[in-house]
C-alpha cells in the first residue's frame, strides 16, 4: 500500500521538473523569436572615402557590450598584406575586435571602413565576404570531408579543393582514411583526430582564397612536427594577405606589423614588437613572463 501510495506523487513530482525546465527553455525559444531583426539601417553614417591609403581602418572606434565602453577612441590603418596581432591574456577581450570586424556587433560610435568604405554601409553577408576564419576550436558537420572542404567555397573544382588539402598538408591523411575525400565525417567529426579536423579547416581556409584572413590559435591542436609545416603555409598564404592573428603564445606574433595589446577589455598599447618591448609595458611583462626561465 505504501508503494502504491507514493508512485504517484513521485510521478507527479518529476512531471513537474519536466514542466519547468519546458516552460524554462519554452521562454529562451520566443526570446530568440522575438528579437528584433539586425538591419543596416543607420543614420549619419561618415562618408566613404575615395581612393583610400590603407585597405582598412579603424577611425576613433568606440564599443561597450553595455553603456560602459571597452575600446575608447581607437584607431589603426592596416595596409594590403600586413599582419596584425592580437593578444592579451584570457579574457582580455581579443575576440571583441574580431566580432567587429564580422560585424556580429556594431560600434558605437566612429566607423571601421573596408577599402574606404564603412562596414555598416554593406550588408553583413557582404561584409564577411571579405574574410577568412581558422578558428582555434574546428567547426565540422556531418558529410564528407570533400564537402567540408569545399565549403569555403562552393564554386571550387574538385582539382582545387585537393590542391587546397595539399597546401595544408592534409592531403596526406585523407588519402589513408577509408574512402579517401569521401570518407563520411560524424556529427562531431570524432572519426577523426583533433589534429586532422584543424587541417581540414586550414584547407578550407586556403580554398575560400579570402583578401582578410583572421587566424585564432589556429595551430595549437596539431603536434610539433605539423605545426612547423602549418607555419610554413600560413606564411605563404599570409604573405599576399592581410591578416588578423589572436596569439596566446608571444613567440609566433613577433614579427608582426601592429601588436595590439589588450587587457580588462580595453586596448593598452598599440606598436611593434621591438617599440612594446622599449615601452616596457604590460606587453613587455606579458612576454617577459612567457619566456623567463627559458620556458616558451
Amino acid at each position: 500500500y505504501t508503494n502504491q501510495f507514493s508512485q504517484p506523487i513521485t510521478q507527479i513530482a518529476n512531471l513537474s521538473n519536466t514542466i519547468q525546465s519546458t516552460i524554462a527553455s519554452a521562454e529562451r525559444i520566443f526570446e530568440i523569436l522575438d528579437a528584433k531583426e539586425m538591419t543596416n539601417d543607420f543614420k549619419n553614417l561618415p562618408k566613404n572615402i575615395k581612393n583610400p591609403k590603407s585597405l582598412l581602418s579603424f577611425d576613433h572606434v568606440k564599443f561597450g557590450y553595455s553603456d560602459n565602453l571597452l575600446i575608447k577612441d581607437y584607431s589603426l590603418k592596416v595596409d594590403k598584406g600586413q599582419m596584425i596581432a592580437i593578444v592579451g591574456p584570457t579574457g582580455a577581450g581579443k575576440t571583441t575586435i574580431i566580432n567587429l570586424l564580422e560585424r556580429f556587433y556594431d560600434v558605437k560610435d566612429g566607423s571601421i571602413r573596408y577599402k574606404g568604405f564603412d562596414t555598416r554601409t554593406l550588408t553583413r553577408p557582404e561584409a564577411r565576404s571579405h574574410f577568412a576564419m581558422v578558428l582555434q576550436e574546428t567547426w565540422l558537420f556531418t558529410g564528407t570531408v570533400f564537402d567540408n572542404i569545399k565549403y569555403g567555397n562552393e564554386q571550387a573544382t574538385e582539382d582545387q579543393v585537393v590542391s587546397a588539402a595539399k597546401e595544408a598538408y592534409a592531403d596526406g591523411f585523407i588519402r589513408q582514411l577509408s574512402k579517401g575525400y569521401q570518407t563520411i565525417l560524424n556529427e562531431s567529426a570524432s572519426n577523426i583526430s583533433q589534429g586532422q579536423r584543424q587541417l581540414l579547416t586550414i584547407a578550407r581556409a586556403f580554398l575560400a582564397d579570402p583578401e582578410i584572413l583572421i587566424l585564432d590559435e589556429a595551430t595549437s591542436s596539431v603536434d610539433t612536427r605539423t605545426e612547423i609545416l602549418i607555419q610554413r603555409a600560413m606564411e605563404k598564404l599570409q604573405s599576399s594577405r592581410t591578416s588578423f592573428v589572436v596569439a596566446h603564445r608571444l613567440s609566433t606574433i613577433q614579427n608582426g606589423d601592429n601588436i595590439v595589446v589588450m587587457n580588462h577589455g580595453s586596448i593598452v598599447e598599440t606598436g611593434t614588437h621591438e617599440e612594446l618591448l622599449d615601452a616596457n609595458g604590460f606587453y613587455a611583462d606579458l612576454y617577459n613572463s612567457q619566456f623567463s626561465n627559458g620556458a616558451i
